[in-house]
């Protein structure tokens, strides 16, 4: 039991750590040309990289509203390493569409794919809406949360499972749908809680 625990752990973990240096670095690209096409209009090269580095750390370190942004946008990045940019072509994407619901796949090999697929969607919900609540009351109340994160996460979820489709990188899969989906839930549940806790 303990050697099963550690395996998903260490396979998790593995997981999730290949594209993290990736998604740091493509996230602070993309926030940086967006402040970089946004401000110093009518300077030079030098001077607009120079003002958009600087913009960059200023809004970091004064505006919880960006950091928050940033943190969404990091697993945003991360989700998208992990589903599309990093998996091999397949020749029929369509090989499994059950998909794998348990630790071992149909041909009794080991699996942490379910679970990856559970984690994965955990911050990402999570942040999303710890990001919206700088712009909108109405997510700190239970049943908005919830609907919310039922509709966000299924739609990402199925987004990326069309794109892998059409794609032909991975597999379609009922069960990615379902974890992916739960994952947002419990990351729903993880904000709501956190926010009612920060609000006493």
């Amino acid at each position: 039991m303990l050697n099963t625990i550690g395996k998903i752990i260490s396979d998790v973990l593995r997981s999730i750590y290949q594209p993290f240096i990736f998604a740091i670095a493509l996230s602070v690209a993309m926030l940086f040309f967006v402040l970089y096409l946004d401000k110093c209009k009518g300077e030079g090269t030098k001077e607009k990289v120079k003002n958009a580095f600087k913009d960059l750390k200023e809004k970091f370190l004064s505006s919880a509203r960006f950091r928050r942004f940033f943190y969404f946008d990091f697993f945003a990045v991360m989700v998208l390493f992990k589903t599309l940019l990093l998996r091999q072509m397949w020749i029929n994407p369509l090989t499994n569409v059950v998909g794998v619901w348990g630790l071992y796949d149909k041909h009794g090999k080991f699996t942490t794919e379910s679970v990856e697929n559970f984690v994965l969607f955990i911050p990402l919900v999570f942040f999303l809406l710890f990001y919206l609540e700088t712009t909108s009351k109405k997510v700190t109340k239970f049943l908005p949360v919830m609907a919310m994160v039922i509709a966000c996460a299924f739609l990402i979820s199925l987004t990326i499972e069309m794109l892998q489709l059409f794609l032909r990188v991975g597999t379609w899969q009922l069960s990615d749908l379902c974890f992916n989906t739960l994952g947002g839930v419990v990351g729903g549940l993880i904000y709501w809680i956190t926010a009612k806790i920060r609000r006493v």
